[in-house]
């Protein structure tokens, strides 16, 4: 019988099929790896760990050997020692074209090893994921990986370090439930698949149609889980601005390279008083007042912003993110409003719900690690006070970031820009100076809420405005903020340059003063501000057989009778 021509065409394509696999060698593995690298800075590790298959699962050893043989590695991960931009870093690859990406006992190991050289080096880590989860066939040794690689991650970063994690398509599984989601900063590849189970097992398993986009990298953004998205081609550029906002010693940059350092913090005397305290409320509330984002562009350099609370929030009334001034790099947290309806909506005209507070909480503790001065900026009608957000608790929000203002060792500068109500201001305003643009406001509540509240009656703002001592003139001179930023005429509208300038004369003299403190000395001082924070009033308050009857106590008494009347 003559030869089969249909098995020696098929011989054929086998054979090119081969040799199309071994000519890809390495194309697949660390790509993207070397991609962030410095061309000639990299030096591989620890390629010789291979698996033992721990459970002789049949066919384990011919998969594992067909994959070595299609992409040059001996497993999932790759670890490099190299450079970025000339920062020494540790970065690691996990690529789905071996096995999938799964993590079995040679990606912890790995993973481990990094985390630990990194430390030992004190350099950054870098993981770049795409996964579809835990090694199948290595059963529970592989499962044990995700506290193996989340133990490792975690000590590094306690002492320190910084972890950038990666996620590109996919990440699922035990990877993003592990070391992958415990980045310091989170960064993700345009319509990445990232999740703890796959759309195919949540549809069969809970037989729920899910939503267009589910699980992508747009979705982790939109509900707090990732800090930005950015194109593979532009990934090094991210992770560049990242380290160089991270880099070894940016706490102690000389203060001669802050711009107007040396400049004070306030305006001399007190500014002109002649407006009224409801004139100042409407003239912060007009739209063409200045929002947060014209400040981080006039005030500062690189500004990149960061987002989400790691708990299923990304709430885009407070703006967070990391910023340089001259050369000082420093986190900047804000109220943000819109410019128009449409953004007014979006942000929630500045009121903020519990995930922006722990949004800011998050950037808050990062700056602290890292020894970043942190700015606010405050500009809000008040925290928001929904259902959702009674549900998702604002209260407690708002008490976990005053509890860690008090003790957070980097110095803080809160300047209220616009209005200032109520907790949903100081829930980022604790600071250990307070400044006031000229025609601000800062009150324990709005004046249309004060007036509610009081006499039932909102309409009647204009004079609670009056009563409420608002205004910054009256603030400061009762020693309640620290300084006022002088304004022009008809507010910084009229000429925005004008007041940038002394906005920056005033962060240049509150770094200047404060960046070499001690920061055992930083918060015992802020916390002695607060805990005897009366003003001109200071004792504020008597014991009741006191004989002495100071202006203080006139002045509440005056109060108290204002109060009966109404």
């Amino acid at each position: 019988m003559g030869e089969n021509p249909f098995e020696r065409k098929r011989a054929v394509l086998l054979a090119y099929k081969e040799q199309r696999a071994r000519g890809r060698k390495y194309a697949h593995v660390g790509v993207k790896l070397r991609r962030l690298m410095d061309p000639e800075s990299v030096t591989e590790l620890w390629q010789d760990l291979e698996t033992q298959d721990p459970l002789h699962f049949p066919g384990y050893r011919e998969k594992l050997a067909d994959n070595q043989q299609r992409t040059g590695a001996r497993d999932a991960l790759m670890c490099v020692q190299g450079t970025i931009g000339s920062f020494p870093v540790i970065c690691c690859e996990l690529s789905a074209s071996f096995l999938m990406g799964s993590m079995g006992s040679v990606v912890g190991e790995k993973i481990a090893r990094a985390a630990e050289k990194a430390d030992q080096d004190g350099c950054p880590l870098i993981i770049i994921s795409a996964s579809g989860g835990a090694r199948m066939q290595e059963g529970m040794y592989a499962l044990y990986q995700m506290e193996k690689t989340a133990a490792s991650i975690r000590r590094f970063q306690r002492h320190g370090g910084l972890f950038i994690s990666i996620l590109t398509d996919p990440t699922m599984g035990g990877v993003i439930a592990s070391f992958a989601s415990l980045g310091d900063l989170i960064l993700a590849e345009p319509d990445a698949l990232i999740g703890f189970a796959g759309p195919r097992v949540i549809a069969q398993t809970i037989h729920e149609k899910l939503p267009k986009g589910f699980q992508k990298a747009q979705f982790q953004l939109e509900h707090g889980f990732a800090d930005r998205i950015a194109a593979p081609e532009k990934m090094r550029e991210e992770v560049l601005q990242l380290l160089r906002f991270h880099a070894k010693g940016g706490q102690a940059q000389l203060q001669e390279d802050l711009p107007d350092a040396a400049c004070p913090q306030q305006a001399s005397g007190l500014p002109d008083r002649q407006l009224s305290a409801y004139e100042r409320v409407r003239l912060v509330r007009a739209e063409d007042r200045p929002k947060i984002t014209d400040y981080t562009d006039a005030l500062f350099t690189d500004f990149t912003e960061l987002c989400g609370d790691r708990c299923g929030t990304e709430d885009p009334a407070i703006l967070c993110g990391l910023a340089f001034f001259g050369s000082q790099p420093v986190t900047v947290i804000g109220h943000r409003k819109g410019k128009n309806l449409r953004d007014s909506l979006r942000y929630n005209f500045g009121m903020p719900g519990p995930g922006g507070y722990r949004k800011a909480l998050r950037l808050m503790r990062e700056a602290e690690k890292f020894g970043r001065p942190v700015i606010t900026l405050i500009d809000t009608p008040g925290a928001y006070p929904g259902k959702e957000a009674e549900e998702n608790g604002i209260s407690s929000a708002i008490a976990e970031n005053l509890a860690a203002m008090a003790e957070l060792r980097v110095p803080i500068l809160s300047i209220v820009t616009g209005e200032g109500s109520s907790g949903g201001a100081l829930g980022i305003g604790a600071g250990d100076r307070i400044l006031m643009l000229e025609n601000a406001v800062y009150s324990v509540l709005s004046p249309e809420g004060f007036a509610s509240i009081l006499w039932k009656d909102s309409k009647r703002a204009a004079e609670a405005s009056e009563i409420m001592q608002m205004t910054a003139p009256e603030l400061y001179e009762c020693g309640l903020i620290d300084g006022i930023i002088g304004e022009p005429e008809g507010g910084i509208q009229k000429d925005p340059a004008y007041c940038y300038s002394r906005m920056k004369k005033a962060i240049g003299s509150f770094l200047s003063d404060m960046c070499k403190t001690d920061a055992a000395e930083l918060t015992e001082r802020r916390y002695q501000k607060y805990r005897s924070f009366e003003g001109t009033l200071r004792p504020v308050c008597k014991a009741a057989d006191d004989a002495a009857s100071g202006p203080e106590e006139n002045s509440a008494a005056s109060l108290r009778k204002q109060e009966s009347d109404i």
